[in-house]
């Protein structure tokens, strides 16, 4: 039986990504911080970290290794967004999204760098559309995912001779949280809780996208329709994209109310 590690498990992406995993035939492994509602089966095996203190994050993956017969996958679904102006914004705040949406995703590639070499597995990045492309209002937020997708791009000529896939799946917008951002007062809230998005895929829409992209070995695989077409607009004219952008957000501003 094949092993996925996934962090971010208990979230509504890392679940769905789980069950179709599982109905496949792999055993999954659920990293979160908070395992609540998971159960143990002989398909899956919840584990609570706090994937932020390197040393908890080693000594777990030290366990899981030792668990598993193999470790085929690591997917990287671990992450935050922070919604608000820059201006507004302070620097410890935007550590900690990057801690958490950067800097635990290249400690668990650190981790599992030997075994997914020792089966030839696939380290699986979930990006976003902010990892390629400018977002208003969450700079925080795209700065962490283009790092994220960096490095999992560079990571992949250095993995290849060792027969070893670095993959990555970039959704638009997914209804994981909608209604139950849980905010903090810097502006940090959950994944895929953003009120103002467009074209909501659901998790289990998105991940049957995601596996189907694994499954076709695609280096970069944009999950919804806004993805698709805004990898094309970034591709064909990064210009055009910011134009479009400025626009829709000059098109949400409120008009003035000037009075009769």
């Amino acid at each position: 039986m094949k092993t996925a590690v996934i962090s971010g498990g208990n979230g509504g992406l890392g679940r769905a990504l789980a069950a179709q995993l599982e109905h496949q035939g792999w055993h999954c492994v659920l990293m979160d911080i908070d395992i609540g509602g998971l159960e143990p089966s002989p398909s899956r095996t919840p584990v609570a970290v706090d994937l932020t203190d390197a040393t908890a994050l080693a000594h777990t993956a030290e366990q899981i290794i030792a668990a598993r017969p193999s470790i085929d996958m690591v997917i990287y679904n671990a992450g935050v967004s922070q919604i608000g102006m820059f201006a507004q914004a302070d620097m410890p705040s935007h550590r900690r999204v990057f801690e958490i949406n950067y800097f635990a995703a290249v400690a668990m590639a650190q981790a599992f760098l030997g075994p997914l070499r020792d089966s030839q597995g696939t380290h699986l990045a979930i990006s976003s559309v902010a990892g390629f492309a400018p977002l208003h209002g969450r700079t925080a937020y795209a700065a962490s995912k283009h790092a994220l997708q960096g490095f999992f791009t560079s990571l992949r000529s250095e993995e290849a001779a060792y027969g070893v896939r670095c993959l990555i799946a970039a959704p638009s917008f997914v209804a994981t949280n909608i209604g139950n951002p849980e905010i903090t007062d810097d502006g940090i809230v959950r994944p895929g809780s953003a009120a103002d998005g467009i074209d909501y895929m659901s998790p289990q829409a998105a991940a049957s996208v995601i596996l189907s992209g694994v499954e076709k070995g695609r280096e970069f695989i944009p999950v919804g329709r806004v993805a698709r077409l805004a990898a094309l607009i970034m591709r064909a004219s990064p210009g055009l994209y910011q134009r479009l952008m400025r626009r829709n957000i000059a098109a949400q501003k409120p008009t003035p109310d000037t009075g009769s």
